[in-house]
């Protein structure tokens, strides 16, 4: 138990002081009130505080991004260095050299997989991470499982792990490193498998820029983003051990999408052919108001753009040649030069912190938890796609969206989990139907990544001498 006596006074006085130079005295308001647990749970929170880093995006909260980024709008071009989904012989080429140089980057121990997975399910109902929401189709398998399984499949093709770093956030940690080991890490070897918390960053009123309490003694902190995912393997020390292992290339996606196929040969065979430092999957968006982040040339830069940044007539721009502009749709699975990211790691400023205007329920003067009507808080993030404005060489891929791309994010309609796993289904179907003819009313059909990863695989495959009339899980 924590005790008074256990309370650090000179870093106590430090902390005060800190705080009371900063304009964030209230930190301390009603410390006396708090328990000697509280007390040591605050101060650690504030030992933890950048004040001036705070103080500066506090300065900076009128300065809107709103002009240069109509500008950035209106520069806009097409993307240059784009490898479109392949029709000729000599684009299908390409991408089966490009196969063939991904799959010897895994055998060789090249590439290690970054799993962003700091986000929850309590939109879809769930209590906990959203990586373990059941979403098989016909295995009611996580998304956890489906995604792990890749890269069991292709450690099990190259004979070695592939090196498999889940980030995760003070909200998912715990829960998701015991969710792995309670089911044996999916097939994992423990030891190849790593976890890294991304940081927290504090919420700030959005009238006075005081630092919200969301109860006695705890700051309402916030994860920072996926752009934390540099500082987090900058300090676990993932960076060295990505180096001392001989991992060059980072293969990075999210938890919310399983129909990524993760540690795709294709896109690290193009990325090494083309000598990208970062590639990123897109696919087409299904209309022009579609809301997805879109990958764009300004200034000669790939960049990408949020669908929050294009207006009405934005989405319709077509180029000279009549096609639309900001058709591609970004996937969130890129690849990432290892060294790349680890130097940007080292400065500062690598990445932007953007401002998000959020309702925050916080403890008012006397202690009161204030629940607010409207936004009342603002909150720091950083985005991985702010690499790109840093880098020198991007090269951006088309995908099928059918057959990559359905992210589990809303509790009904689209992209809810009825339609992830109508889109599993659909994937699993179009597989078998090219080495077999499938029955009508067979279905849900699920494949596991344990069979097949790509159609192909199931060359061979003998269809069940009596089809089920309800879910086919093969695996």
């Amino acid at each position: 138990m924590c005790c008074m006596s256990q309370i650090d006074g000179h870093l106590l006085t430090a902390c005060r002081q800190q705080a009371e130079a900063a304009g964030q005295a209230h930190l301390f308001a009603r410390w006396n009130d708090l328990s000697p647990e509280q007390q040591e749970s605050l101060l650690s929170q504030v030992a933890s505080l950048d004040f001036a880093l705070l103080a500066r995006l506090w300065s900076q909260r009128g300065k809107t991004e709103g002009d240069s980024v109509t500008a950035k709008v209106a520069r806009a071009q097409p993307l240059q260095d784009l490898v479109r989904i392949p029709h000729s012989s000599d684009e299908l080429e390409e991408r089966r050299q490009a196969r063939a140089t991904g799959e010897t980057l895994l055998r060789e121990g090249r590439v290690g997989v970054i799993l962003v997975a700091g986000g929850e399910g309590s939109r879809l109902g769930l209590s906990g991470p959203k990586g373990m929401f059941p979403i098989g189709p016909a295995s009611q398998h996580s998304l956890y499982q489906i995604l792990a399984e890749q890269v069991v499949a292709h450690t099990r093709r190259v004979g070695r792990p592939v090196p498999y770093c889940l980030m995760t956030s003070h909200a998912t940690d715990q829960a998701t490193r015991e969710f792995f080991a309670s089911h044996s890490y999916f097939g994992l070897d423990p030891r190849s498998v790593h976890f890294v918390r991304q940081g927290v960053m504090p919420a700030v009123d959005r009238a006075t820029g005081q630092i919200l309490m969301s109860g006695p003694g705890t700051i309402a902190m916030n994860p920072n983003g996926h752009g934390g995912l540099l500082q987090a393997l900058q300090d676990s020390g993932m960076f060295d051990r990505f180096r001392h292992d001989g991992v060059e290339l980072l293969y990075y996606h999210q938890v919310d999408n399983p129909l990524a196929q993760v540690c795709d040969p294709v896109l690290l065979g193009l990325h090494r052919q083309r000598q990208a430092q970062v590639t990123v999957k897109v696919v087409a968006k299904q209309t022009p108001e579609e809301k997805m982040g879109v990958l764009t040339s300004i200034d000669g830069q790939v960049q990408i753009l949020e669908y929050s940044d294009l207006n009405s007539a934005d989405v319709r721009r077509t180029t000279a040649a009549g096609d639309l502009l900001f058709w591609a749709g970004n996937t969130a699975i890129h690849v990432f030069d290892r060294e790349t990211l680890a130097t940007l790691s080292r400065l500062e400023d690598a990445l932007p912190y953007h401002q998000a205007i959020k309702k925050v329920s916080s403890l008012d003067a006397s202690g009161r938890l204030v629940v607010p009507q409207a936004e009342n808080a603002i909150k720091y993030e950083r985005f991985i796609f702010d690499v790109l404005p840093r880098i020198q060489k991007c090269l951006v891929v088309e995908a099928p969206r059918d057959e990559e791309f359905c992210p589990l994010k809303n509790a009904t309609g689209e992209f809810s989990a009825d339609h992830v796993r109508q889109a599993l289904h659909a994937r699993s179907l179009a597989w078998l139907s090219q080495c077999c003819r499938v029955p009508e009313g067979v279905g849900p059909i699920e494949i596991s990544p344990l069979r097949a990863l790509a159609a192909e695989d199931l060359d061979g495959w003998q269809p069940p001498a009596v089809w089920p009339s309800g879910p086919l899980f093969i695996q």
